[in-house]
């Protein structure tokens, strides 16, 4: 398990890393073009690591339900909206939103499929990010005044 949780909190680093460097290059081109060379720069990476390791292409890929394809579409309207919000909002209310967000959907989903554990448990999770985004946007406010 130490194993999991090291990794999640990874891959939470280096999103956070990567909504800061793309939300920098929107300011300087446009967040469409961000995610373009994000998305072109990450593809590259992950043929080569797939050409490497292998796997690429595997079996039944062409028997794929049409949903198992919309990830891409989808990772790029985050990686979009994520270097246009951090440029404005800054990199704290960015990444609070988004978590609001997918603590949201988890709920969602866990409850869709059944997954056990209690639901007031994590409602009140969303509910304390939820609770940190608007202290720290009233924190913001009072200091500007």
């Amino acid at each position: 398990m130490i194993l999991y949780i090291g990794l999640a909190l990874s891959a939470g680093l280096l999103i956070s890393l990567s909504r800061q460097i793309n939300g920098r290059l929107s300011l300087s081109t446009s967040p469409l073009q961000a995610s373009f060379w994000n998305h072109l720069v990450g593809f590259v990476a992950l043929l080569a690591m797939g050409l490497a390791v292998g796997g690429l292409w595997p079996e039944g890929l062409k028997d794929a339900p049409w949903h198992a394809w919309i990830g891409g579409p989808i990772g790029v309207i985050f990686v979009s909206a994520g270097s246009w919000l951090i440029a404005r909002i800054g990199a704290v209310s960015t990444a609070l939103l988004v978590i609001g967000g997918q603590m949201v959907s988890g709920v969602v989903v866990d409850m869709w499929q059944g997954v056990p554990g209690a639901l007031w448990a994590r409602s009140l999770g969303v509910v304390l990010i939820l609770a940190g985004m608007v202290l720290i946007q009233s924190r913001g406010k009072t200091r500007e005044a």
